[in-house]
């Protein structure tokens, strides 16, 4: 069976995320940058990631509009995914059907503030406000991890946390 891991990344967690995949299945590895539709068409299976900007997962529209035969989904934010609901943000990204044939995992990456943008800095500042004027309860796991990590350097990185993605696509060759 061929395999794909495919990424789409801003800052870099994503992209470690992949190799880390890549490695562990012996599959190719692309920046969705790079690749086109036609591209993904001689794999038998693809493992997608992309970092999640504004409720978005960047890049997935490539495979979301193209679907592979097999694929594989894993998100990577800043939000704790043992706390996080990540449903709105599959269901903005993925019709019904496509939800119900593709596998998903959430990984935790980071953030250096220093290295973002002016642009990024401005809209997380405004997310942060935002966040701050909700009532406690209110809040969701991106808003608690946004308010306690604003202004700093966190890397969530695990190579551990692959792992079941990992043993799934195995499964799924061998079946």
């Amino acid at each position: 069976m061929k395999i794909a891991v495919i990424f789409g990344t801003k800052h870099g967690k994503t992209k470690q995320y992949a190799e880390w995949i890549a490695q562990e299945l012996g599959a190719d590895l692309h920046n969705v940058k790079d690749i086109k539709p036609k591209d993904i068409t001689p794999y038998d299976f693809v493992v997608y990631g992309g970092g999640l900007y504004a409720g978005g997962i960047l890049g997935v529209k490539m495979v979301s509009k193209n679907m592979p035969k097999n694929l594989v989904v894993f998100t990577v934010g800043l939000a704790d995914p043992s706390i996080t609901d990540y449903s709105e943000i599959l269901n903005k990204n993925f019709n019904k059907e496509q939800l119900g044939q593709i596998k998903f995992f959430h990984f935790r990456g980071g953030v250096d503030y220093k290295e973002l943008s002016m642009l990024h800095k401005m809209m997380m500042s405004m997310v942060k406000k935002s966040a701050e004027k909700k009532p406690i309860e209110e809040r969701t796991s991106d808003d608690i991890a946004l308010l306690e990590t604003y202004g700093q350097k966190v890397d969530f990185l695990d190579k551990e946390v692959i792992s079941p993605l990992v043993k799934y696509v195995i499964c799924i060759k061998y079946t």
